[in-house]
């Protein structure tokens, strides 16, 4: 009659503890893509922080001897028509792409996240912030980059500097026009997530609804946060892009990758390698970023994990 309960506990005892992320953790490395995204984006993003300390050319030396050359071992990606080495040039241009990345994607999402949990739990809220969001939603949102950024370039350059009020317009714009869909998801989580059992039970003990949203409902909307902020990193990188492309973004001796693209179209005929890195640099960042969002979307939805 007694061993039975022994033989139970010891079973108990040297089975393995499983958590909800090591369960996440083991879904996400089965998906392919998901890793080598993982790879991709962790290469690209080592070498714009490390390059430079290996590849210590200067991105704006002018080297007028030394314009518009092919691949060489002294150039590996080329120079420019200035004679600047093009390799310093894209690794310079990473840093600076990443870092409004990165900056644009958490400036929306906190957006986003704040909006969407206070329109989902509360009614009175739910009205106003949901219209607003649908009014940013009809906005045209290029014109409307354009417009902000020809009203208040001169002036952020004049307070803050040609490239750090560059850099902050650039952020503070795709910030406040990139956070209604996620707005839309973590509201849609929250409405659902109110009234459930725990919640409730919080609630009927007297606990206040501050310490409810941050004790029960955020932990339990990151999945969609977590993965609207690898699509949001990928969108901020390509926006960016497209406006310096436009010619709106920084100057042309702060290079980034969409700037390296504005600067090289001319040169099409003449230098055509000096478009393929910078473009591929961004074709490869976004694509790994959408493969990850893709794994931590399958990983983190309960219906598919463990499969």
């Amino acid at each position: 009659m007694t061993d039975a309960p022994v033989a139970n506990t010891a079973g108990e005892a040297i089975r393995p503890h499983r958590s909800l992320w090591s369960d996440v953790w083991v879904q996400f490395r089965n998906h392919r893509g998901a890793v080598a995204g993982v790879a991709v984006f962790g290469f690209i993003v080592l070498a714009v922080v490390v390059g430079p300390y290996i590849h210590t050319v200067d991105p704006t030396y002018l080297d007028y001897r030394a314009k518009n050359l092919g691949p060489t071992w002294e150039h590996p990606f080329g120079t420019d028509n200035l004679g600047r080495d093009m390799l310093a040039q894209v690794l310079a241009g990473g840093r600076v792409s990443m870092a409004v990345g990165f900056t644009a994607m958490a400036l929306s999402i906190l957006f986003g996240a704040v909006i969407g949990v206070l329109a989902g739990f509360f009614r009175l809220l739910d009205g106003p912030l949901m219209r607003l969001t649908d009014l940013f939603l009809a906005l045209p949102l290029l014109p409307l980059l354009l417009v902000i950024i020809m009203l208040f370039r001169n002036t952020l350059r004049t307070v803050f500097g040609p490239e750090t009020g560059i850099f902050l317009l650039i952020v503070f714009v795709i910030g406040i026009t990139s956070w209604m869909q996620t707005a839309r998801i973590v509201r849609g989580d929250v409405l659902a997530l109110k009234e459930r059992e725990f919640v409730l039970a919080a609630r009927s003990i007297g606990t206040r609804e501050g310490r409810v949203i941050t004790r029960h409902i955020m932990p339990n909307v990151l999945s969609p946060i977590m993965v609207s902020a690898t699509l949001g990193l990928a969108n901020a990188i390509i926006t960016e892009s497209a406006l310096s492309f436009l010619g709106l973004g920084f100057p042309s001796d702060f290079p980034t990758w969409g700037r390296l693209l504005y600067d090289g179209k001319d040169f099409l005929t003449l230098t055509p390698v000096r478009v393929l890195w910078p473009g591929l640099a961004i074709s490869l960042t976004v694509l790994s970023v959408n493969f990850m969002g893709d794994g931590l979307r399958d990983a983190l939805d309960p219906r598919i994990r463990g499969r």
